[in-house]
């Protein structure tokens, strides 16, 4: 256990050993569980955003079950390889998957993949959600998104979007975004948002939506100008920025982690894993730290994130439904 979580550790424990029990029942596989590590599989390459808020959340888990809570990247093929070693895991409570909206992404948009979402994982709970935000190239005539609208539809397919891949989540969000507002622009698409920037900032391409941690610096210092953030709250970290709505467009789009067991773990244990994770995610310096990078704390049930996967599923394959040549497809 890390020592800098010693000392708030013990208090937290005791707590959750009460709600632990007030959980426990005969269908659990162990009446002790957590009596042995758990491994929670991030399928990416370490030192990603996804992979910085896992291991908070592992740390912070680990001090409340009183067992090491411990981080696996197992990265390739989109994050699929790492997904299915968890899909085909044994259901005990103890291999766990760290994901995000790309899993849903690449689940909906994706026809053969060795599991099926839905069937193959059960959700445990939500545990960051943080904004994404349009972001435009200083060279844009748009200081707002109705002008940037307006532009849009004045001069159609003239300017273009970037994303982070043909297919991705940030792609799939701008092309809602183009549906919505009813526009016509050219995708660009780059190996990851950060290879996009310096088009972004030299004018070459107009516009990208990425997440708030990564673009505060460049919005704050003038590099590039936010018009709105896709969530339906704004973001702490941009206060000034409204929302899509605010904006007035009728679009959200809210990126987020959470963790997901085999399907066939059983319901008390993912009942145990939820409330130790909501009671991991309310301590003050896990908020801190989250808040820190620009993600908020969340620890929600597993029902609330079960309605936000299917409802992301059905959203995400609806964009690529109306339109299959969004993945090279005619």
């Amino acid at each position: 256990m890390p020592v800098r979580f010693k000392a708030r550790a013990a208090s937290l424990f005791v707590g959750a050993t009460f709600l632990f029990a007030a959980f426990a029942t005969p269908a659990s596989t162990e009446t002790d569980y957590p009596s042995r590590p758990i491994k929670l599989v991030v399928p990416f390459p370490a030192g990603g955003g996804i992979d910085g808020t896992a291991r908070i959340a592992a740390a912070a888990l680990s001090n409340v079950v009183g067992q090491q809570v411990i981080v696996q990247n197992s990265g390739g093929a989109g994050g699929a390889i790492g997904t299915d070693s968890i899909a085909k895991a044994e259901p005990d409570g103890y291999s766990l998957l760290y994901h995000s909206t790309t899993g849903i992404v690449h689940a909906a948009v994706t026809e053969k993949l060795p599991y099926d979402w839905l069937r193959d994982l059960a959700p445990v709970a939500i545990i960051t959600r943080f904004a994404p935000v349009m972001i435009i190239a200083p060279t844009v005539p748009a200081k707002d998104l109705k002008e940037f609208i307006a532009l849009l539809k004045a001069n159609p397919g003239k300017y273009s979007f970037a994303s982070s891949g043909t297919g991705t989540a940030v792609h799939l969000a701008e092309e809602l975004f183009k549906q919505k507002a009813g526009v016509e622009m050219v995708h660009v698409p780059y190996r990851g948002t950060a290879a996009a920037m310096p088009d972004i900032l030299a004018g070459r391409v107009a516009m990208m939506i990425d997440g708030v941690p990564v673009q505060t610096p460049n919005i704050r210092d003038g590099k590039v100008r936010a018009l709105a953030v896709t969530t339906s709250t704004r973001s702490p970290a941009l206060p000034d920025v409204p929302t899509m709505k605010e904006a007035g467009l009728d679009y959200e789009v809210p990126f987020w982690t959470a963790i997901y067991a085999p399907a066939a773990t059983p319901k008390p244990l993912i009942a145990q894993l939820e409330v130790a994770l909501r009671t991991a995610l309310r301590d003050p310096m896990v908020i801190k730290q989250l808040d820190d990078i620009g993600t908020e704390a969340v620890g929600s049930t597993s029902d609330e994130l079960d309605a936000l996967t299917r409802q992301q599923f059905a959203l995400y394959r609806g964009i690529v439904q109306q339109n299959r040549s969004l993945l090279g497809e005619q």
